[in-house]
């Protein structure tokens, strides 16, 4: 089986199609959707809060915490100005 690589960008284009989809999603099914592993893409995740892109929301539930992601209006401004252009420029590779 092998991996495909995916560039930075398309994981954060991916991040905030998948929050624009749904509205608001946990960790756990934002990781699943995306395929992306929270060990490995934690710093994206990070800086994309950072700058905004996204809102992390926790809730309490039991004694663990859930955390939920929805995304800006300036995410979803990033993605059609900046990062659909991107990718109509430099289409991801087919398999």
């Amino acid at each position: 089986m092998s991996h495909e690589y995916r560039d930075r960008i398309y994981i954060r284009k991916d991040i905030v199609l998948k929050l624009t989809e749904y509205g608001e999603l946990n960790q756990t099914t934002l990781l699943s959707y995306t395929g992306l592993n929270l060990a490995k893409h934690k710093e994206i995740l990070g800086d994309m809060e950072q700058k905004g892109i996204f809102n992390i929301r926790e809730e309490a539930w039991g004694n663990k915490k859930i955390v939920n992601y929805s995304v800006t209006e300036k995410g979803k401004d990033f993605c059609i100005r900046i990062l659909e252009p991107y990718e109509q420029m430099f289409p991801r590779k087919k398999k």
